[in-house]
């Protein structure tokens, strides 16, 4: 009964659903195109090659299900991949990541959760699995692959201590959900855990994925350009910043009269349809800024560079001195740090970090990352880094070490997979 009113509730919500697409295509014209896809009738032609479904919800998890992408394609020569999303960033981002693989990797949004969409859906691509990336777990979508027969893991997957709550509150739903998931693959014994008190009968541990991430050569060009454009200023990178953060730290960076050597401030907001509201913000403040699509001839005088384009977090991390990582300095739970570490980037975090909890806590303790209170306390402990060669290459080999312990976990998820698809 609680998924029929689910299923209901979704069919109730479809009008204000589209409205808000069409809402939000305002700033992101992505929101406004293949809505076809959103109701079940994806625009990717049948074949009989072995399906492999990968579900990346947006750019994050996107771009963490890289290595395991490639290792699928490598490991099954004659499969191809369908990868399904629900922004138009995510599928900005897979057709960036994997367009060189031509028809072995196809992309849809996937289908809101009703039944019927989903049922639709799994009968036009029969796929042999369903792999959902890190907190995907959708009712009717579970409910109609084992209806199908379709097995579905949740890979790379975490359950803050929030999460799990809200799941909870969903009472039966969730844990029929739960339950009805053929195999997980947690980050951490804490994420698994909390999966297995859903109820999920098979819950192993294999590691984060995203520490298997390798910086495309391209990406890192880039950023060896994006350096050069700074000339010989110190640069401190504040990445993947949320809605309320970059007020915060602008404020913060003013209130400090004697900054190291010309310091520049770089900011690479998280959501891309904010990208004009920040540069109002900085201008506001009587600050120069140079937005990254109109950097051509260096820096300049810029006060601030605020990064508005998409898909080079690598370059962005290749090019700073240090990096603090968004959604932490309110409680938004915080972004991944991982590809900074790998870098070899010193790493500033707020206190909010409960989604990348176990990561952001070993990076502290092991030296590669620092956790700071407030806006003022990130800028100090950022202009004290920017000011000190020696303790900035010291956190940098701790943070490029506990990125290199980590490594492995997508070889540990080909591996569980491997029961599923044959």
């Amino acid at each position: 009964m609680s998924r029929v009113l689910y299923s209901l509730a979704w069919w109730l919500a479809l009008p204000l659903v589209f409205g808000r697409l069409w809402w939000r295509g305002r700033k992101e014209p992505g929101y406004r195109m293949h809505w076809a896809e959103r109701l079940g009738f994806p625009d990717v032609p049948a074949s009989n090659r072995l399906t492999l479904w990968v579900h990346a919800v947006s750019v994050g998890e996107t771009r963490a299900s890289e290595p395991l992408v490639e290792a699928l394609l490598a490991a099954w020569p004659k499969s191809r991949i369908l990868l399904t999303h629900m922004t138009p960033t995510g599928r900005a981002t897979g057709k960036s990541l994997f367009g060189h693989h031509g028809e072995r990797v196809v992309q849809s949004y996937l289908p809101y959760d009703t039944g019927f969409m989903v049922g639709r859906f799994l009968r036009r691509f029969n796929p042999r699995v369903c792999i959902l990336m890190e907190t995907e777990v959708w009712p009717n979508l579970v409910h109609s692959c084992k209806s199908a027969g379709v097995p579905v893991a949740l890979v790379n997957a975490r359950l803050s201590e929030r999460s799990l709550r809200r799941g909870q509150k969903m009472g039966a739903l969730m844990m029929d959900a739960a339950q009805a998931i053929t195999l997980v693959a947690a980050q951490t014994d804490a994420d698994a855990e909390r999966i297995r008190s859903l109820g999920a009968p098979q819950v192993a541990v294999t590691g984060s994925i995203k520490f298997d991430v390798v910086p495309p050569q391209a990406a890192l060009e880039k950023g060896a350009w994006l350096r050069a454009q700074c000339k010989d200023r110190p640069v401190f990178l504040c990445a993947s910043t949320r809605e309320g953060e970059e007020a915060l730290i602008l404020d913060a960076w003013q209130r400090v009269a004697d900054k190291p050597r010309q310091a520049l401030l770089a900011i690479v907001p998280r959501h891309p349809q904010r990208f004009d509201e920040v540069e109002k913000m900085v201008a506001a403040r009587g600050l120069a800024v140079l937005r990254r699509s109109r950097l051509e001839n260096g820096i300049g005088k810029a006060d601030v560079l605020l990064g508005d384009s998409m898909g080079e977090m690598f370059a962005y991390y290749a090019a700073c001195d240090c990096a603090f990582i968004g959604g932490s300095l309110m409680p938004l739970g915080g972004q991944n740090l991982i590809e900074a570490c790998a870098l070899g980037k010193p790493v500033l975090v707020g206190e909010h970090t409960f989604n990348f909890a176990q990561a952001t806590d070993e990076a502290v303790a092991d030296g590669g990352a620092l956790r700071v209170h407030d806006a003022d306390a990130l800028i100090a402990a950022a202009l004290r880094l920017l000011d000190d060669e020696a303790a900035r290459a010291n956190m940098g080999r701790h943070a490029l070490a506990f990125a290199g312990r980590h490594r492995g976990a997508t070889l540990r998820t080909v591996e569980l997979l491997r029961q599923l698809i044959g």
